[in-house]
């Protein structure tokens, strides 16, 4: 015959494998879910394309001498 132990003095392990038998099977997940939708991802459009400069030629052939 089993030993009585009371709840409160038992390990964790102990309380674990209890509270697992006591839990029963969900048959709709309990979890909050929000609906998908269709839309695409954002993408943040770029508020200046050019300012006006061109960074890709070097600083010495922009000048005329």
């Amino acid at each position: 015959m089993k030993k009585f132990v009371p709840y409160e003095k038992m390990s964790k392990k102990q309380k674990r494998e209890i509270d697992a038998k006591q839990r029963g099977v969900w048959t709709l997940s309990p979890v909050t879910r929000v609906a998908g939708t269709d839309k695409k991802h954002y993408t943040r459009k770029r508020k200046h394309r050019n300012s006006g400069r061109d960074d890709s030629l070097p600083f010495d052939s922009c000048t005329n001498i």
